[in-house]
């Protein structure tokens, strides 16, 4: 299906921009130039830009109600007269296919006397929102999209693209103490009394010992060498 059709009964929005380098009709003032567009058997005419000359200004908007079929607008302009008929400046056809598939189009035409001589310069711009719509609808002609699940797959058995690389522990030089059950000890702990106390570093102080007895207890000792003569003091004895 074309983009375009479906435009039976579509709204297109015309907005005259001005116009330039228009041919000069007046001889002794300056022209008053309107535009007049026309599609099929409407038409809409802008307000006559007075003393305008050869460059005007309008930015005037019309709506036009679309035709199958129909896809030109014809444009013309004119200069207002007074005592006398308009005269024809220029004229152009416009082609609505961008217009209609894409939903815009801003560009200038140019002007055609009758003669068909160069005669200006008019620009226009045209928006029609249908083709969005239009452009939607086709969209929705094609099959819905069914939502998105998230898919869980079961996990990767095959080999590894990295290779696995084995760590091992160092190796102790002691057994672990789980490796050997606990022996009991061969030889029975030493007891406190087994063995005498082992002499003191330092002597003992004054009390350990009792005080030595006082020298009236015990008698003098005689010497067992030489006997007591009967006159103490004396050696050798006296003779008789």
């Amino acid at each position: 299906m074309s983009m375009m059709a479906g435009i039976q009964g579509q709204v297109l929005e015309v907005t005259v921009v001005g116009c330039q380098k228009l041919k000069d009709t007046e001889w002794f003032s300056r022209q008053d130039p309107y535009v007049v567009l026309e599609y099929s058997s409407t038409r809409h005419r802008t307000r006559t830009c007075t003393d305008g000359g050869k460059n005007a200004v309008f930015q005037e908007k019309f709506m036009f109600t679309m035709l199958e079929g129909l896809r030109d607008l014809k444009v013309a302009v004119w200069n207002s007269n007074t005592l006398s008929t308009d005269d024809l400046i220029g004229n152009a056809t416009i082609k609505l296919q961008k217009a209609l598939s894409e939903g815009y189009d801003d560009c200038t035409w140019t002007l055609q006397s009758k003669n068909g001589r160069y005669a200006g310069e008019v620009r226009l711009i045209l928006h029609y929102a249908a083709a969005k719509k239009q452009n939607y609808g086709s969209a929705q002609l094609a099959p819905p999209y069914a939502p998105q699940v998230p898919h869980y797959s079961a996990p990767y058995s095959g080999p590894s693209l990295y290779p696995q690389v084995q760590y091992s522990q160092p190796q102790s030089a002691y057994p672990p103490a789980s490796a050997y059950p606990h022996q009991p000890s061969a030889y029975p702990p030493p007891s406190a009394s087994a063995y005498p106390p082992a002499p003191s570093a330092y002597p003992p102080g004054p009390s350990a010992y009792p005080p030595p007895p006082p020298s009236s207890i015990y008698p003098p000792q005689q010497s067992p060498y030489y006997p007591q003569g009967p006159y103490p003091g004396q050696y050798p004895p006296p003779p008789y």
